[in-house]
């Protein structure tokens, strides 16, 4: 029997939940899994009612968070541009031990992002966020790490920093660790440069400005390397991401999902000069 994936989401019609249907329905996986319930808070002016969003994507429209959680095998947390609201609508499903995927950014502060894994914690729940950045064909091959990377750039755009910083941040993690020293920063909210320092002297930059394409290089004892250009990061998202569900192990470390929460907490506090 196929598992079920439910979707809880503040208002449906948006760019995350009108693309992950079809990418759950074409991923690897896809015979193990079916779509079933979805939720939203509101519609958001303009858009599709949940109702007429389930019709054109085939999926059942449920009554509140509770039944979308009791119905489903594996849930999503969407609302990707509105970290302060993951909280309240993963509280049920965080609390079923069912696996629970918080979509990017996992929260608005590393508070919140620490409660939300302790409640998981407390519920026996698995437990995934990440941004697709992270899984980009050019940092899984391994090529980047191999270089033991010194220093790290990667740039990045989109609409305003504090909601598609998470990108660039997602990626240093992942490829140089959670031991940052020090933020330092140049720029002011439509053009940033961000220098994380770490605990032995390794460099990271983070580049944005609204246009920036998203981009990475890296320079370390084994050579360098300039990837102009990143692919099939949502493909490769949607497959580890139905892995988890299957498994219920999350592929990204609760310390590196805790540590870019903080990061990208300070970074939009020096952006906005609090």
């Amino acid at each position: 029997m196929k598992k079920k994936i439910g979707l809880i989401d503040l208002f449906i019609d948006e760019w995350h939940a009108n693309h992950y249907p079809e990418w759950f329905r074409s991923a690897r996986r896809a015979a193990e899994f079916e779509l079933g319930l979805a939720w939203e808070r509101a519609p958001l002016a303009g858009r599709r009612p949940l109702e007429a969003w389930c019709r054109d994507f085939h999926m059942t429209p449920a009554g509140s968070i509770a039944e979308v959680v009791e119905q489903s095998d594996a849930i999503c947390v969407l609302a990707p541009a509105n970290p302060e609201a993951h909280l309240e609508l993963a509280d049920l499903a965080l609390r079923s031990g069912k696996p629970v995927y918080v979509d990017k950014p996992f929260a608005d502060s590393l508070r919140t992002a620490r409660t939300i894994c302790q409640i998981a914690a407390e519920h026996r729940t698995p437990l995934m966020s990440s941004s697709a950045l992270r899984f980009p064909d050019e940092l899984r091959d391994g090529r980047i790490q191999a270089l033991e990377p010194i220093l790290f750039a990667a740039t990045g755009g989109g609409r305003c920093f504090a909601e598609y910083a998470i990108h660039q941040l997602e990626m240093i993690v992942s490829v140089m660790g959670t031991n940052v020293r020090d933020l330092t920063l140049a720029g002011d909210p439509g053009k940033v440069v961000l220098t994380l320092q770490y605990d032995d002297g390794r460099l990271a930059t983070l580049h944005y400005a609204p246009q920036f394409p998203f981009a990475v290089a890296a320079s370390g004892a084994n050579g360098a390397l300039l990837c102009p250009a990143l692919h099939n990061h949502f493909p490769n998202l949607i497959a580890a991401m139905l892995d988890f569900f299957a498994t219920g192990v999350s592929p990204v470390p609760q310390a590196e999902t805790l540590c870019i929460a903080d990061l990208l907490e300070r970074a939009a506090a020096l952006v906005s000069g609090r």
